[in-house]
């Protein structure tokens, strides 16, 4: 069966010491966890000494971007021959790197390919704005975002991604996102995958909820059937809060088995 999986995304928060702090708590967390994959991503500069503190614990380690090139005169970025040997997942088109710092649709395939060629696990954030929100574009936005990010990747590849909604107009602006609208837009994102490459990879490709995620509403979006996990924000920062996140999703174990898809080169 596939595990779900909780996912914090620590964004520019928490200096190398605190963050070692932090991990220190949370392996002692989940390690308690039977049904959930846990994962959390920090900064760049923590991603070495961070993943000294994870070895051989249960947490997993994943980076919040990455280039796609491997090498070159690109400043300031990451390669993903450096990540691949530290991280298991790759956070690909957030919405902040798709407001902030123009990662386009195309740019965000380009990265989710070349994460999945370093043979690790992509998370490819999509999301509606409050404006296309209230423009009624939700689903053409989502749906055009999925299918562009998607658009190098295998069937096989894409049953072993994993696609994350994140409403953008429900992070950090005391707008709420109910779950069964979430549900909906999850059920859109699986329907999608089966028709372009398939009912195994439509089945297989874990699907997360990012939007505002707290330790208080985790219990309603882990009854959702479409879901399986969450990418969390702030609350990612206070150990007991991500805990309680996890184990919410763990006394919810996946519902469907697991089906194996060869990858296609």
């Amino acid at each position: 069966m596939n595990k779900k999986l909780v996912v914090g995304n620590w964004k520019m928060n928490l200096t190398v010491p605190e963050s070692t702090v932090l991990i220190e708590k949370l392996k002692k967390e989940v390690a308690k966890l039977k049904h959930v994959d846990a994962a959390v991503c920090p900064t760049y500069l923590d991603i070495y000494p961070a993943s000294k503190e994870v070895a051989g614990s249960k947490l997993n380690l994943g980076a919040q971007d990455v280039f796609y090139e491997e090498e070159g005169a690109y400043t300031g970025e990451i390669s993903p021959v450096a990540l691949a040997h530290f991280v298991k997942y790759v956070i690909v088109g957030h919405s902040e790197r798709r407001a902030m710092f123009g990662d386009t649709d195309k740019v965000v395939a380009k990265k989710a390919a070349t994460v999945v060629a370093h043979d690790m696990t992509p998370i490819i954030c999509v999301g509606e704005t409050l404006h296309e929100k209230g423009d009624g574009l939700s689903k053409v936005v989502v749906m055009s975002q999925l299918e562009t990010a998607l658009s190098h990747l295998t069937a096989g590849e894409i049953a072993e991604a994993v696609i994350a909604y994140e409403p953008v107009w429900a992070i950090g602006t005391g707008h709420i996102c109910k779950p069964v609208d979430a549900e909906k837009m999850a059920t859109n994102i699986r329907a999608l995958i089966k028709a372009l490459y398939g009912e195994n990879a439509a089945e297989n490709v874990r699907v997360l909820y990012g939007g505002s995620v707290t330790d208080e509403n985790a219990a309603d979006f882990a009854k959702l059937k479409q879901f399986d996990g969450v990418l969390v924000g702030g609350a990612s920062l206070d150990h007991e809060k991500f805990a309680k996140i996890a184990s919410t999703f763990d006394a919810v174990p996946a519902a469907k088995p697991a089906k194996k898809v060869a990858k296609k080169k």
